[in-house]
């Protein structure tokens, strides 16, 4: 079988090409290059040494990708015919996409492959930026990465960005995590006659005018929290931090017990901010919710137990075993389906049931929730009506039951009554698919909005609550409805 050689140009031009490298560009017979627009090229074509390119290749398509698999699919099949070399700048296994592609053909069996040498681009980069990559650095694809990959606390260099337009995909990228005004370093050619360093506030990125094949951004390390609010690990610190020798004397204090009611409190608040369509405060709840997470993960640390890295893999791990009609080969209809099998996997993750089927099913700070989870566990394994035909019928026997312990009952057998209405109502509740709990601080919340009305209109009138009757306070009432209706 025929071979294909890939061997790296370096980063710059012939006076840092390894000599290694040269002699067997020298004696090649016919050399594939990806693109001729590198600085060495021209002067080994000024030796004699010629090149196929496949710039044209380019042209052709609308992103890097298909590019990518073109030159690959024409290499394999040159090579068929004749043992060829492919060159690439810098070096052959640092971002070099076809390169990775021709080692998955060779995986498969398409071809002989063998890689040589060249000076990858990070050498010089190193070298100019003064930056020691022991510090821990990441290398992007500038064309292909997403801001959940930036670690912001590293040096980070971000390849393939060869224009304007590329450059103002990394900006709006990397502005989704920093600060507008961040400084940036824009490196072209590094290590070259033509090096150049050009350091700009990243909302100027696209602007520079050095931006081609030889560019390469720069990012530093942030080197304090206030620069890093949208990174993770700034909020975990911040939270080791109240937690630590130093830190908050509350937040020290804290135990899992004791941040129980701020959980269901700022669950609840979460509610209010879906139900007001108020999505700046949704970010604000859904961040006290966040916060009552970490606490608890750190106070597992503190304690030994467990810690956040657990919490994480769990729930992963947990929603990758759930879905496997999106992480498997199992296919679903709808949303019912997803359900029904979400319920199976449950059970067969539990095992056989030990003791009540109603373990575990008990909430304190909730009656309604408590009787919610009794109801949908006593449902499935058929303990229920067939429909809410009977869910109906048995609210209307409660209800007609209570009305008579209110005639001639005492209080304690209103007060049994009365809960079997509550009950019904719950069941009601599941078989529409309506959270009691949260039709419950939706009412709440609903009666308070309003009652605060009657009590502004009574305000604003200079009289008493007791100056009006209860007709003129439910007008006030019926106001504030119509006035919300409207506004909807």
């Amino acid at each position: 079988m025929n071979q294909l050689t890939v061997i790296g140009l370096g980063a710059a031009d012939l006076s840092q090409l390894q000599m290694g490298v040269y002699k067997k560009l020298k004696s090649a017979n016919k050399i594939y290059v990806r693109t001729m627009d590198h600085p060495v090229i021209k002067e080994l074509q000024e030796e004699g040494i010629d090149f196929e390119s496949f710039d044209e290749i380019y042209e052709k398509h609308d992103t890097f990708q298909p590019v990518y698999e073109e030159i690959a699919n024409r290499l394999i099949e040159a090579v068929k015919d004749s043992s060829i070399m492919y060159a690439v700048p810098g070096h052959p296994l640092v971002a070099e996409q076809t390169v990775q592609l021709l080692i998955e053909a060779e995986r498969q069996g398409n071809l002989n492959l063998k890689i040589e040498g060249g000076q990858s681009f990070l050498d010089p980069i190193f070298g100019a930026l003064k930056i020691d990559p022991i510090d821990g650095f990441q290398l992007l694809d500038g064309t292909n990465f997403s801001i959940q990959d930036v670690n912001m606390r590293g040096h980070v260099l971000i390849a393939q960005v060869y224009d304007s337009f590329s450059a103002s995909e990394v900006k709006l990228t990397l502005m989704e995590k920093y600060r507008d005004d961040y400084p940036v370093t824009i490196v072209t050619a590094a290590g070259s006659s033509l090096e150049n360093l050009q350091e700009v506030p990243l909302y100027e990125l696209d602007q520079a005018v050095k931006i081609n094949n030889l560019t390469t951004i720069y990012v530093p390390p942030v080197d304090n929290d206030l620069d890093a609010l949208r990174d993770w690990t700034t909020f975990r610190r911040i939270i080791a931090m109240l937690r630590g020798p130093n830190g908050c004397p509350w937040d020290q204090k804290q135990t899992h017990e004791s941040l129980k009611k701020y959980l269901i409190e700022e669950a609840h608040e979460v509610l209010a901010a879906i139900d007001a369509e108020d999505d700046f405060g949704l970010v604000e709840e859904l961040g006290d919710v966040l916060l009552q997470v970490f606490l608890h993960a750190q106070i597992g640390e503190d304690n030994g137990y467990f810690n956040l890295e657990e919490v994480l893999a769990v729930v992963s791990e947990k929603m990758i075993r759930r879905h496997p009609h999106v992480f498997g080969n199992k296919n679903v209809e709808d949303a019912d389906e997803v359900v029904a099998n979400w319920e199976t996997i449950k059970q067969e993750e539990k095992g056989e049931q030990q003791g009540s089927l109603l373990k575990g099913e008990f909430r304190a700070s909730s009656s309604l929730q408590t009787s919610y989870n009794y109801q949908k566990k006593a449902a499935s394994v058929g303990f229920d009506w067939p429909n809410a035909d009977g869910a109906w019928e048995k609210f209307i026997e409660e209800c007609q039951e209570f009305k008579e312990e209110v005639a001639k009952g005492t209080s304690k057998s209103r007060l049994d009554e009365f809960g079997d209405v509550l009950f019904t109502l719950v069941n009601l509740a599941r078989f529409y698919k309506i959270s009691p709990e949260e039709a419950m601080v939706h009412a709440n919340e609903k009666f308070a909005r309003r009652f605060n009305f009657v009590e502004q209109k009574v305000i604003e009138s200079g009289k008493a609550f007791n100056d009006f009757t209860l007709e003129q306070l439910d007008s006030f009432w019926n106001e504030a409805k119509a006035l919300e209706k409207k506004g909807k």
